[in-house]
């Protein structure tokens, strides 16, 4: 019997990474101009820190328009608490992960280490094209 597809068969590996310590601002810019929606953020010896999100960047726009001076880091707006998923789950765990949450992708984890991220559209894709 074939072993079932794993997220690490379809998951992306070239990703932006950013650093805690980076200005909010050129982060914001980053994720502009590359067109992503969010970013892991991993530390000088590559641990996983947090996730940058656009929602995270809205909280920064905002709280820069209300203190009207624009600044800090990705440290100060990142999500801390960041849910994984395991390189070797199989496809039908991951769907379930992603019904249970309101993320729109997860990072992908092997041996602790950040390896890659899988989006609900990659998922579904690959899903779709199990049943063909």
């Amino acid at each position: 019997m074939p072993s079932r597809p794993t997220i690490s068969d379809y998951m992306a590996t070239k990703l932006l990474k950013l650093p805690p310590d980076m200005e909010i601002n050129e982060a914001m810019v980053l994720l502009l101009e590359e067109r992503f929606s969010g970013a892991p953020v991993v530390s000088a010896t590559g641990e996983l820190v947090g996730v940058l999100s656009k929602k995270d960047c809205f909280r920064a726009a905002l709280h820069a328009s209300y203190h009207e001076k624009p600044g800090g880091v990705v440290a100060d707006y990142m999500s801390r608490s960041v849910q994984t998923l395991d390189a070797d789950m199989d496809l039908y765990k991951a769907a379930e992960a992603f019904i249970e949450s309101p993320f729109r992708r997860f990072p992908i984890l092997r041996e602790g280490r950040l390896v890659g991220q899988i989006s609900r559209a990659v998922l579904l894709r690959a899903l779709a094209e199990q049943w063909q």
